[in-house]
């Protein structure tokens, strides 16, 4: 319970006082009533006083206004497979491109699927004749994540803004994750045979050879790592030494050696992942999201000190991990990372919600997707306050200094690729919100993504 101070004039309420701040007994010598709420009526009653409703893409402004010049900002998704999260990013990041110049925009997925996007966004000679063909390349499950009719949208956009820009002022487009191993180590090779040294190409070849026993399953080498000693650290270590000391240059621009170079890495870390992954779980996450953040800096550097860089990734990844229980499991995450190597001034995190609707998951990894209900958040949780705040769209700025959401621990759902409605309340994560995120974006209902069909689905 709260202690609020409240004063009324002609039966209109024109203000309300916090008194864990103000103590009781100057509301009374200012002549201010006291009286006994719930922080949740508070909570309530702070986001129907400050959001702002989103009605149209033009009310994204008031985000955009926020963002100012910071070179970083972070664009969530409480699920991998809601729709409005995906067009209002798209939204937003075109709003960010048009008006502030940033420079690329970089994703929660695999580096050389997400590079034939970039080659058809920069619409380079050889790239893929249309979005459609690009997305076939999203293989893997969960194909949904990329191959979807919203991204299309995206890609097209983004291939129509490129048009008739000289190479070196195309928005890029690239994957950050780091589960891409055996196709990373593939990409390398096939560029090394093209354009490398055979020092280069044998190291390359080194490398995939130590992996080749393992079926491109990464538990598999994972344990064998973890328990046998069987590494190929050293080999893939050695390759990314290789290919980082001396680029090869491209004949359009020197792209492809970064995306030699960023495969390298790939081969690095995923071998750290999966064998880690073993027997720490807290760890593997760490491993992954460092490596998210690693090659985020590597693509800065290459666009150069002014480069400005948008990020679609989970809320799980985009959120503050310091603002949540993450802190305690001695978790680290991208938005904690960002934020520590480049300043929280220069650095803008946006978390992505809603309250209730569908949403395109599987139940079990590697199960077929299928359209689930998102049942209406649960009370007292972060999305039913929103919710009860006002029953539609809204965006709401936070500060870290808000003496109460910058202090208040409250559930806040996340929805991974993987979801199962029936065990709806461990889907929550006490979070500090101010302190979590720089604004919140809330959608009331929200929608299932549009995925394609992607005949070839590896497990």
């Amino acid at each position: 319970m709260f202690q609020l101070c409240y004063k009324k004039s002609e039966s209109i309420r024109i203000a309300f006082f916090v008194c864990t701040f103000v103590h009781t007994t100057e509301c009374k010598s200012l002549g201010i009533g006291v009286k006994q709420v719930k922080v949740e009526d508070v909570i309530v009653e702070q986001i129907r006083q400050q959001a702002v409703q989103l009605r149209t893409p033009e009310d994204l402004d008031v985000l955009v206004e926020a963002i100012g010049d910071k070179k970083y900002v972070l664009l969530g998704e409480a699920t991998h497979g809601t729709s409005e999260f995906y067009k209002l990013r798209m939204e937003l990041s075109r709003k960010l491109i048009e008006t502030k110049g940033f420079s690329f925009i970089a994703v929660e997925g695999d580096w050389p699927s997400c590079y034939e996007v970039n080659r058809y966004v920069k619409q380079y000679k050889d790239a893929k004749p249309s979005s459609r063909e690009v997305m076939e390349t999203f293989n893997r499950w969960p194909t949904w994540m990329w191959a979807n009719e919203e991204v299309g949208e995206l890609m097209e956009w983004l291939n129509q803004h490129n048009a008739n820009k000289p190479m070196e002022e195309r928005v890029g487009f690239y994957g950050l994750d780091v589960y891409s191993l055996w196709e990373s180590l593939e990409e390398i090779e096939r560029y090394l045979q093209e354009k490398g040294t055979p020092e280069q190409l044998a190291l390359a070849r080194k490398a995939f050879e130590c992996f080749d026993s393992y079926e491109k399953e990464g538990q598999n080498y994972g344990v064998s790592a973890a328990f046998y000693g069987e590494s190929c650290q050293d080999e893939v270590v050695k390759l990314l030494q290789a290919l980082h000391a001396k680029r090869v240059r491209y004949e359009e621009d020197s792209e492809a050696a970064l995306s030699a170079e960023l495969n390298a890495l790939v081969a690095v870390n995923a071998e750290d992942y999966y064998r880690t992954m073993v027997r720490h779980d807290a760890e593997s996450w760490n491993v992954r999201d460092r490596h998210m953040v690693e090659a985020l800096r590597r693509l800065a550097d290459h666009h150069g000190p002014d480069a400005k860089v948008i990020v679609w990734e989970h809320n799980t990844h985009v959120g503050d991990a310091r603002a949540t229980d993450m802190l305690a499991d001695g978790m680290v995450n991208v938005g904690q990372l960002v934020r520590e190597a480049h300043g929280e001034a220069d650095v803008f995190a946006i978390g992505f919600g809603t309250y209730r609707g569908t949403v395109i998951a599987a139940t079990s990894w590697g199960a077929p997707m299928a359209t689930m209900q998102v049942p209406p958040a649960q009370p007292g949780s972060w999305e039913e306050l929103m919710h009860r705040a006002g029953a539609h769209d809204q965006i709401l700025l936070l500060s870290k200094e808000d003496p109460i959401l910058g202090h208040e621990v409250l559930g806040h759902r996340a929805i991974g690729v993987v979801y199962r409605s029936g065990h709806e309340r461990g889907n929550y994560i006490p979070s500090l919100m101010a302190r979590r995120y720089d604004a919140f974006v809330h959608v009331d209902e929200s929608h299932a993504l549009h995925p394609l069909t992607i005949k070839k689905v590896l497990v």
